[in-house]
This record gives C-alpha cells, sequence and structure tokens, in this order.
C-alpha cells in the first residue's frame, strides 16, 4: 500500500517481468503475480524471496500486472490457464469475482490457524490473508495550513463547495482504492450512494484509473494540485519515512477516518498451475513469520501474522476504530449493478 514503486532485478535467485504478458519459466520456477505497486530491488521482502529461493531451490519470478483490479480482470480472463502460478494481493472488494471464476485451487496453509478468524473466513478456504490495511481519504497539512482551511472531517465535507476542485479518487472499475472508496460511500450513505456521487462530480473532483496516478501525480504532497486524495489509513508512515524529518512527531498527511473501509488481501495457488507443490510452498513462505515481519514497511499495511512492527509505523498509520465494511456477499451481488450505475455518474 503503497508503496514506492522501484524497478527490479534481485539478485541472482530472483527475476521480474516487467510486462503483462507471461515470463517464460526456468525448471524449478514459478511465477508469482503482483500488483503494480507491490516493491522492487532493495525492498526487504525481495531480499525474503531470495533467501526462499536459495533455500528451495524454486527461483521466484515476479509479475506486474497491474493495478489489483487490473490483475483480476487479467486472472478472470485466463482462469485455468493462469500466467503465473500463485496471486498476490487480490482483496475483499474483488476475492468473490476471482473465485466465482474459479481463478484459484484451493489452499489454505497451516500458519492460518493463528491469524484472525474474520480474516481468515473471508478467504472461504480458497485463499489465505496476507495482509490488511484501511482505504481512507488523506488530506496534506500543509496545503491546509497555507491556504488557511481546515482539512474536511467526514464524507458530507468532501462535496462541501469550500472543498471543490481538490479531491482525487481513483475508477472503481480499475482500481482497488477506488473500489473500496465507492463501497465506502455506499456503506454510509445505502440507497442515497449515487445522490452523494452526484455531489462530488458537482464539486469537480478529479477521477484517475489507479493509485500511483493519484497519489504520485495529483496529489499536492507529490507536486500535483490536488491535497485530498483516496489512499490508506497506512501512508501517513510512508511520508514520515521517505519525507523531511523521518523522526517527525506528525505526518505531513492525515487521514479522514469517516472515509475509512477495510481492505483485505489475499494469497492463492492459481489453477492450472504446472508446479502446485512449489505454489504451495510460496504461499506457505508469504504468510510466514520469515517474510510477513517485512510487510509493514514495505507494503505499508498490517501483517496478518504477529510479528513486531517498526515504532515509526505504529505510531503514524491509522486503524480506525469503525472501518466501513460490506459482506463478500453484498459486494458479489451488488458490485456489476454499482460500477455501472457510478460510471454514468462519474465515469
Amino acid at each position: 500500500m503503497r508503496r514506492l514503486n522501484r524497478h527490479i532485478l534481485t539478485a541472482t535467485a530472483l527475476a521480474l517481468c516487467l510486462t503483462s504478458v507471461s515470463c517464460a519459466s526456468e525448471p524449478n520456477s514459478i511465477t508469482l503475480v503482483t500488483y503494480s505497486s507491490f516493491p522492487a530491488e532493495g525492498a526487504a521482502v525481495n531480499d525474503a524471496l531470495s533467501a526462499f529461493s536459495e533455500r528451495t531451490g524454486i527461483q521466484v519470478i515476479l509479475l506486474n500486472a497491474g493495478d489489483a483490479g487490473t490483475m483480476v480482470t487479467k486472472a478472470v480472463l485466463a482462469s485455468g490457464s493462469p500466467e503465473g502460478d500463485v496471486m498476490w494481493g487480490v482483496d475483499n472488494t474483488l476475492l468473490s469475482r476471482a473465485t466465482d471464476a474459479d481463478v484459484f485451487d484451493s489452499y489454505l496453509p497451516t500458519a492460518s490457524a493463528e491469524f484472525a478468524e474474520d480474516l481468515v473466513a473471508l478467504g472461504d478456504g480458497i485463499v489465505v490473508p496476507v495482509d490488511f490495511g484501511d482505504v481512507c481519504v488523506n488530506y496534506d497539512r500543509a496545503w491546509f495550513d497555507a491556504a488557511g482551511l481546515a482539512a474536511p472531517t467526514n464524507f458530507e465535507d468532501l462535496a462541501n463547495a469550500q472543498y471543490a476542485s481538490l479531491l482525487t479518487v481513483q475508477n472503481p472499475g480499475s482500481s482497488s482504492p477506488g473500489l473500496a472508496f465507492m463501497l465506502a460511500t455506499i456503506a454510509r450513505f445505502g440507497d442515497g450512494w449515487t445522490d452523494y456521487w452526484r455531489g462530488l462530480v458537482a464539486n469537480d473532483i478529479l477521477v484517475v484509473d489507479d493509485w500511483e496516478q493519484a497519489y504520485y501525480g495529483a496529489f499536492s504532497r507529490a507536486g500535483g494540485d490536488r491535497p485530498l486524495v483516496v489512499s490508506y489509513g497506512s501512508s501517513p508512515p510512508f511520508e514520515v519515512l521517505y519525507g523531511d524529518d523521518p523522526e517527525a512527531a506528525i505526518a505531513p498527511t492525515g487521514v479522514i477516518d469517516d472515509t475509512c473501509y477495510r481492505q483485505v488481501e489475499f494469497a492463492g495457488v492459481l489453477r492450472g498451475t504446472n508446479s502446485p507443490d512449489a505454489a504451495r510452498q510460496l504461499v506457505d513462505f508469504l504468510v510466514s513469520d520469515e517474510f510477513q515481519q517485512h510487510v509493514a514497511l514495505d507494503l505499508y499495511v498490517f501483517p496478518v501474522a504477529d510479528v513486531a512492527l517498526d515504532p515509526v509505523f505504529t505510531k503514524h498509520a491509522v486503524i480506525p476504530e469503525s472501518p466501513r465494511a460490506l459482506t463478500p456477499a453484498a459486494i458479489n451481488a451488488g458490485r456489476a449493478d454499482w460500477i455501472a450505475q457510478w460510471n454514468m455518474i462519474a465515469g
């Protein structure tokens, strides 16, 4: 979550595909399909994958499949003849779409017995949770201070005229945070969610395709002109660690708790893999303490395993007391119609 988008090629045990076209796998190699913001060379998670390769003799090839929404769309189209062997990062807003299309072979590592039961239950015994966090509107503290304007505190504020032309959101049809934000408005406003979105459109929101465009393009912290962006409750520690003052008492970005929607990400074995045993070994590793200990600072999400977290992360990341959520069944039943309605309003 997201996270630095570095370019890779790590140690000899780890390789990367930079396109959505499947890499030619060498013997004893498997492909881990990931979203575009999965970290690249220099990140501790990549070093951990290299250690896994050296220990098992299984080379791990990373395949960048785009934003999570795009990644799932590709996986659905290729169901049974996958581009890779394991997928990392399908979340609870998109999971039913993947499972309905039989994208995965069911596999639940024994380590999952130690994870939070509610998170494991979302995977329905098909996939395993690997991390969780919250999609929330973030704001640029310096921008609002300079403008002499108080930052918004809730959904209603975002549609207020004083915040016109300040918010960037992602398209829910192509972006998982964009979908999570739309679902948050449905959870908050019920049948009135379409009226709320008409108000947002009238207030001149900017819609982009994915998180990278929103955060690194439009957001004022990255040089854009919009100080409000749909991002994550775990984005503030990123701004501290990679900002001007890594010892800052207050992060340069804030989170509007009222807008937060709980997002859980999963990993699973792709149906049709030619290396099911190796794929299961990799899934086991992804939920091991050895890998999970690096998740927070490399992916800016909370690990599902009970591992120690860096104080910077625990100090500045936001976990809302009551994040908004919809059940997988409700999402599955309504997603297509909701996106169609959203497209008529804001697309």
